[in-house]
């Protein structure tokens, strides 16, 4: 089974209970009202996501919205996983708004990524990631070994899952014209992207300057799917500074649509070599 962090049970958790409580008729209030030590504040971090749960209170949850036993017994089980940290979590290195892609990556089924700019960090070398973090942080050496680390860290986790990922990655010609560390680490950064696209979960496509205007021109995103059908696939946008995460159907289609049309006019990261 794949890895599944707690940020992601907690949001599949929080979203069956939810979805308990409307079928129930009731409202966030009632359910505070209903004397369960569960304040209204609460259930809405519960509902969100946004902390661990425990069994006792889900199965106070369950009763209360008159689930039968069978689902009482499953989501109780599910919520052991609610405080069950994995290596991401606890990292100070790792920014809190990051730790949730960290923890959705790792349970996603299919992830499709462009950049114009950079290789993404899943495929960077260590030299590669070096030189980034570096232009980043030039004074700061220590800072970006450990972000190093835990960058191959997370290709460990990613590439050793079982069953793999599947994994599609457009990347802009300029993410291969730049010499990010200077011409020999660039060819060996190209180099370890077509031993990876290798791989049969893996394909690796460039987008020429010869294309001209394209659909993503707007910048990097990403989409994570999911079989689980209570974890609703989810579009990421990074920042210097934060993160924005969509999952209403029509963005999600929309960054679908854009991926489609930039990869009609992709080639092979062979190819382009």
């Amino acid at each position: 089974m794949p890895v599944t962090g707690q940020r992601v049970v907690r949001r599949t958790l929080g979203r069956r209970l939810t979805r308990l409580r409307t079928g129930a008729g009731m409202s966030r209030r009632e359910v505070a009202e209903a004397r369960l030590g569960i304040s209204e504040p609460t259930l809405h971090r519960i509902e969100t996501g946004k902390v661990p749960v425990t069994a006792a209170n889900v199965r106070a949850l369950c009763w209360l919205y008159g689930a039968d036993q069978s689902v009482t017994d499953a989501l109780a089980e599910l919520a052991l996983g609610t405080s069950q940290a994995e290596w991401w979590d606890a990292s100070p290195v790792i920014p809190e708004w990051f730790k949730l892609y960290v923890g959705l990556e790792a349970s996603a089924s299919r992830m499709y990524s462009y950049d114009g700019e950079v290789v993404p960090g899943e495929l960077q070398t260590m030299e590669y990631a070096r030189a980034v973090f570096g232009a980043e942080q030039p004074h700061e050496s220590e800072p970006a070994e450990r972000h190093i680390k835990l960058r191959i860290q997370r290709q460990k986790t990613l590439f050793g899952r079982t069953p793999p990922p599947r994994l599609v990655t457009v990347l802009g010609e300029g993410a291969l014209v730049r010499p990010v560390g200077g011409e020999e680490v660039l060819k060996a950064q190209i180099e370890h992207m077509c031993r990876l696209s290798l791989q049969d979960n893996v394909d690796i496509r460039v987008l020429p300057f010869a294309v001209g205007a394209h659909a993503a021109m707007a910048g990097a995103f990403r989409i994570l799917e999911f079989d689980d059908p209570d974890d609703p696939d989810v579009v990421y946008l990074e920042s210097h500074v934060g993160a924005l995460y969509l999952e209403e159907q029509a963005e999600v289609d929309e960054y679908r649509r854009i991926f489609d049309l930039i990869s009609k006019d992709a080639v092979p990261v062979e190819e382009y070599r």
